[in-house]
Order: C-alpha cells, then structure tokens, then sequence
C-alpha cells in the first residue's frame, strides 16, 4: 500500500486528501480509497481504459470535489 496526499481547490476552498493506493488490489475492494481528516470519503477503481470510477461513496463529499479527486489520481499516473 502507498499513500499520497491530494490538495484540491474549488470555489476558493482547499480540501486535504490522503489516499491509499492498493497495487495489488482485489476486484472486491477498491483500489483507492480516499480519506478526509482520517474518515473514510469514497473508493475507486480503474476501469479497462483506466479510467477512475467510484466503487464505494460515503456520501461526505461533493460529487464534483469526487471527480477533481478522481482526476488528479489520473493525471498523476497512480492509475
């Protein structure tokens, strides 16, 4: 497991991420799960072009906040 943390920005509000990559990641968990002040957020996985989908979703973050998050794990190749 390797964890990364993530700053997102949007609408003038920072919000801190860590996130936990599970290289070898079974099918029946995520492969990220990302986590706010030490709560879990939401979890995703890569699907065949991968790209981020959310597997699990708490419910505690914006879906568009989710989708910069998700972005930002692409574009940093952790994928």
């Amino acid at each position: 497991m390797k964890s990364h943390l993530l700053n997102i920005t949007k609408d003038d509000e920072t919000f801190q991420f860590e996130i936990y990559d599970y290289p070898h990641y079974e099918h029946h968990a995520c492969k990220f799960d990302v986590f706010q002040n030490g709560v879990f957020v939401a979890g995703f996985n890569p699907d065949d072009n991968h790209i981020l989908q959310i597997c699990k979703d708490s419910g505690a973050v914006d879906p568009q906040v989710l989708d910069i998050v998700a972005e930002e794990i692409e574009a940093h190749h952790w994928v």
